[in-house]
C-alpha cells in the first residue's frame, strides 16, 4: 500500500471528545404568563415529546464509552440528560456557565412573543442578523462565546483523554461550533431538539466533527420553527 494513501481523524493525544447533545422540546408560554424563572433565565419544562427526544438520545448513546456527563444549571437539560445518566449510572455535573443565552429584558418567554410578533425594532434586527446583542439587556455573541468556550475549555483540563456528553442548549450550540470554525453563529442556528454534534477539544486547536446529527429522532423531531433570514 503506497504511504501516501488517505488516512481517517486520529484524536489527538490529551483531546476531549465532546458530545453536545441540545435539550429536548419545551413547553409553549400560555397567553398572557411567563416562564418560571431560574437563576435570571426562563426555566421551562420539557414536553412530553421533549421526554421522548430524552429517551432517544439515551437509547443511541448508552452504548458508547462515555466518561462523564455534564448539564447547564436549567431544569430542560437535567431532563433531557436523566435517560442516559440512568442507562450509564452516571451523576452529572452541573457547569453554571453552559446555560443559554441570557435574554435580559426579554427572559421567561418575551423572546419568543416578539420573535413572532415581529414589531420591535430589535426583534427585526435580531432575525436579520442573528446577533443576541440586538435584544435589550441580552448578552452579545461574543459575550456568550467567551462564557461557554471557558466552560468547555474547564470541562477539557478535567477530563483529558476520555469522552464528555454535555446536554446544552441551541444558542450554547451555535456559539460553541462558531467558536470552534471561527464562523459567525447564524451558520449554526437552528439546532433541532435532541440533537447530537461531536466536538474534538485539545489546548491549541478545536475540531467540529459533526453537527445536528438527528439519526436517532426519527419522527420524533419537532415541528419546523418559522424560519430565520439573515442579511
Amino acid at each position: 500500500m503506497s504511504s501516501q494513501a488517505q488516512t481517517s481523524f486520529a484524536i489527538p493525544p490529551g483531546a476531549t471528545q465532546l458530545t453536545l447533545v441540545r435539550h429536548g422540546q419545551t413547553q409553549g408560554l400560555p397567553e398572557g404568563e411567563l416562564f418560571e424563572v431560574k437563576h435570571g433565565h426562563g426555566d421551562p419544562l420539557l414536553t412530553e415529546l421533549g421526554h421522548r427526544q430524552a429517551d432517544a438520545v439515551g437509547s443511541r448513546l448508552h452504548t458508547e464509552a462515555i466518561d462523564h456527563l455534564y448539564v447547564s444549571s436549567l431544569t430542560r437539560t437535567h431532563q433531557t440528560a436523566a435517560p442516559l445518566a440512568e442507562r450509564v449510572g452516571m451523576d452529572p455535573s452541573e457547569e453554571h456557565d453552559l446555560r443559554e443565552v441570557f435574554l435580559g429584558d426579554w427572559e421567561a418567554g418575551v423572546f419568543r412573543k416578539m420573535l413572532h410578533e415581529l414589531t420591535h425594532p430589535g426583534a427585526i434586527a435580531f432575525r436579520e442578523t442573528y446577533e443576541w446583542g440586538h435584544v435589550p439587556g441580552a448578552e452579545t455573541n461574543d459575550e456568550l462565546q467567551a462564557r461557554t468556550s471557558q466552560a468547555v475549555g474547564r470541562i477539557h483540563q478535567a477530563h483529558p483523554d476520555e469522552h464528555v456528553v454535555a446536554f446544552v442548549h441551541g444558542g450554547v450550540v451555535a456559539a460553541l461550533c462558531a467558536h470552534a470554525t471561527g464562523s459567525h453563529m447564524r451558520g449554526f442556528a437552528g439546532s433541532d431538539n435532541g440533537a447530537i454534534h461531536r466536538l474534538v477539544i485539545t489546548e491549541d486547536r478545536w475540531f467540529l466533527r459533526s453537527f445536528n446529527d438527528t439519526n436517532h429522532l426519527g419522527d420524533l423531531l419537532s415541528p419546523p420553527a418559522q424560519i430565520i433570514t439573515h442579511a
